[in-house]
């Protein structure tokens, strides 16, 4: 009789969901990442880089642990950051334990204690994860932690942790070991998200965008993808547009002689070959659609629409 994978755990195996959230830009994606040991959600040094709830899954013999990796909780100032905020707080109440993410080198502030506050409501385990250490003297680190732990007393635990360079992240494995309830595995162990291969194709372009373009123009772009699809010969095919609000906009992002595009379009192809291990042919084309941020119709076309 065949053995059902999703059953097949032992009596004291954990598993839940774990809503990791944040301010923008305290490294709330690079800590998902290195928690599964692959690149899921993209990652840059702006803020607001994520903007969907994505799911990541990690699974080993005595542990199932599913991150939701959220946008940072803001001050939302059009309708694409209402829906951001939305995904993020949405997180909350589906939840099993949460993973707060601050930046250890810098004080709380005004969106720190918003997060905590959102927090707050919900009756649920909360480990203060103190990221950024690897920039964080020990001494600042000493005098960050008490102020953030202030927001929040009814913390449950609180490690200190560098996303970027690993140190700490296996320690939060354990944590997750201790405060996940015991459950059985929800999905099957390969399984590492629960977002398509065309989505991610998507974000990495975006990605490439945020990384090289500079103030207001990395924020107004968006990415369609038009076509995605295996040809003769086993080439992915992908014909993305890339929005953008403004004319100005969308001379920066095609660059002098073509150059940037050319650049993002590059750099883009090369992850998403890795990731689906076949060749990719990347063609990509800029459109300018004014205020797309702040048009409802514009965003549920663009799939900035609230999951069920």
């Amino acid at each position: 009789m065949a053995v059902d994978l999703l059953d097949a755990v032992p009596p004291d195996h954990r598993s839940g969901f774990v809503a990791v959230v944040g301010r923008p830009n305290v490294g709330k994606s690079t800590l998902m990442n290195a928690l599964l040991g692959q690149k899921l959600a993209i990652v840059s040094p702006k803020p607001q880089t994520t903007r969907n709830r994505i799911l990541g899954i990690l699974t080993l013999d005595d542990l199932q642990a599913i991150f939701i990796d959220t946008p940072g909780i803001h001050r939302p100032r059009h309708k694409l950051g209402e829906f951001m905020l939305a995904e993020a707080l949405s997180a909350l109440p589906d939840a099993d334990l949460v993973l707060w993410v601050v930046d250890s080198s810098r004080l709380p502030n005004d969106e720190d204690r918003q997060v905590a506050t959102a927090v707050r409501r919900e009756t649920l385990p909360v480990i203060l994860v103190m990221n950024k250490i690897d920039i964080t003297p020990p001494a600042v680190l000493a005098e960050h932690a008490p102020l953030y732990r202030s927001l929040l007393p009814t913390v449950t635990a609180e490690i200190a942790i560098s996303a970027l360079t690993g140190q700490g992240v296996s320690a939060v494995v354990e944590l997750l070991r201790h405060y996940l309830p015991p459950g059985p595995r929800y999905y099957p162990p390969d399984q590492m998200t629960d977002v398509q291969e065309r989505f991610l194709a998507a974000e990495l372009i975006r990605e490439k965008a945020l990384l090289h373009l500079r103030e207001e123009v990395p924020y107004a772009v968006a990415v369609d993808l038009e076509e995605f699809a295996e040809r003769p010969g086993g080439v992915v095919y992908i014909a993305a547009r890339l929005f953008v609000e403004r004319p100005s906009q969308k001379g920066i992002l095609i660059g002098h002689e073509g150059n940037m595009l050319k650049r993002i379009g590059s750099e883009a192809r090369q992850e998403i070959e890795q990731m689906l291990d076949k060749r990719v042919y990347l063609d990509l084309r800029v459109v300018v659609k004014p205020k797309w941020r702040r048009n409802p119709a514009e965003l549920r076309r663009l799939g900035y629409t609230r999951r069920r």
